[in-house]
C-alpha cells in the first residue's frame, strides 16, 4: 500500500481555499483557474450563435430574390 499512500493520505487544504476564494475581490465567475478561458469559449460561441440566427432571420423575412 505504499505506492497507493501519496493519493490518499495527503493534507486538507479545503479550508486555506476557501478562505483564498473567499477573500478574493474579483467578481465570483472571474475567481477560479482557468474561468477566463471558460468565459471567453462561452462568449465566442453565444456571438457566434446569435449572428446565425440573426442571419438566418434576416434571410427568412428577405426570402428569395430572384
Amino acid at each position: 500500500m505504499l505506492l497507493l499512500s501519496p493519493l490518499y493520505n495527503k493534507p486538507n487544504r479545503i479550508i486555506e481555499k476557501q478562505r483564498a476564494l473567499q477573500n478574493d475581490p474579483r467578481k465570483i465567475m472571474f475567481r477560479l483557474p482557468r474561468s477566463g478561458l471558460y468565459l471567453g469559449t462561452f462568449g465566442a460561441l453565444f456571438v457566434a450563435s446569435s449572428l446565425g440566427t440573426v442571419f438566418g432571420l434576416y434571410s427568412l423575412v428577405r426570402g428569395k430574390t430572384d
